[in-house]
C-alpha cells in the first residue's frame, strides 16, 4: 500500500543485511523512542540477507502490527533499501537509521520537531554524529569524503553519512535516484529549494557484527558520486513561472 495515511505522523525505515544480532534490542528501542509520535510505522527493508535477518523480522511482525518488512530478492545497496522504504511509506514525515545499532533512535523525536519547526519549507533534519565510535581507519575516511564533499558542493553539512535523519517524503520522491544517494541528501534537498537542518546525535558502537562497506565504498566509488551530484547542482535551473492564458 503506497497511499499516504492521514492518520499515521511517522514511517521509520530500516535498511538491514546481515543485522540478525541487532534485530530485537533495535526493535525494541525504536519502539520506545516513537511513542511520543504514535501513531506510527517501522519499514525494515531486508536488502538480500543470508543469515536469519529476515526469518526474525518476519515472527517480530506477528506481534508488531506497526512492524512491515520488506525484501529484496538481492542485494541492492543501502540507497536502494531507504527507496523501497520510502515508496511503501505511509506517513508524509520518514525517518531513517542504520540497522547496525550504532544510530540511536533516541534521538528521532529531537529530529522530527526540528523538521516541524522549520515549516513547510524545512525538507529535512539531518542527524550530525559526535563521539564516533568507529575505529580510526573507518573514521578517518569519513572525515576525509565529509570534507572534499563539503568543499565542493558547500551543503553547511558535517556529516552526511549519518544515517539519522527525517524528513519530508513528498521531497525525497523528487531526489534524483541513484546509489549512495543517502550520502549527498543535504545538497540535493538544497537543491530543490528546502532547507536542512542540522541536530547532533550521539553516535554508540554497533550492537554485533561488522559494517558491510570498506575502504572502496566510501572514497573511490563516492569521488566519481561526488562529480554526478556537482554536475547535477551546476544543471540546476528554476523552472520559469508559468501563468494559464484563458481565452
Amino acid at each position: 500500500m503506497n497511499a499516504q495515511s492521514p492518520t499515521l505522523r511517522l514511517s521509520v525505515v530500516v535498511p538491514v543485511k546481515n543485522e540478525a544480532g541487532n534485530i530485537a534490542g533495535l526493535l525494541a528501542e525504536i519502539e520506545a523512542a516513537c511513542a511520543a509520535l504514535a501513531p506510527f510505522e517501522v519499514i525494515y527493508v531486508d536488502d538480500g540477507s543470508t543469515d536469519a535477518t529476515l526469518a526474525l523480522l518476519t515472527e517480530a511482525a506477528r506481534a508488531r502490527p506497526w512492524l512491515r518488512v520488506l525484501r529484496h530478492a538481492r542485494s541492492g545497496g543501502q540507497s536502494a533499501a531507504v527507496r523501497s522504504g520510502v515508496a511503501a511509506a505511509r506517513a508524509t514525515i520518514v525517518a531513517t537509521l542504520d540497522g547496525d545499532g550504532q544510530n540511536d533512535p533516541a534521538f528521532i523525536p529531537a529530529l522530527f520537531a526540528a523538521l516541524e519547526a522549520g515549516g513547510p519549507r524545512a525538507g529535512l533534519a539531518q542527524g550530525q554524529r559526535i563521539g564516533r565510535k568507529d575505529g580510526r581507519l573507518k573514521t578517518l575516511q569519513s572525515r576525509i569524503a565529509n570534507g572534499v564533499r563539503g568543499r565542493i558542493l558547500r551543503d553547511a553539512t558535517r556529516d552526511t553519512g549519518c544515517g539519522l535523519k527525517v524528513f519530508r517524503r513528498d521531497v525525497y520522491r523528487a531526489l534524483p535516484a541513484f546509489d549512495a544517494l543517502h550520502r549527498f541528501m543535504p545538497a540535493l534537498v538544497a537543491r530543490e529549494g528546502f532547507a536542512v537542518v542540522h541536530r547532533d546525535v550521539v553516535d554508540r558502537p554497533r550492537f554485533t557484527g561488522h559494517s558491510n562497506y570498506g575502504l572502496f565504498d566510501r572514497l573511490w566509488v563516492g569521488m566519481l558520486d561526488l562529480a554526478g551530484v556537482w554536475w547535477l547542482i551546476r544543471r540546476k535551473r528554476p523552472a520559469p513561472p508559468v501563468t494559464e492564458v484563458t481565452p
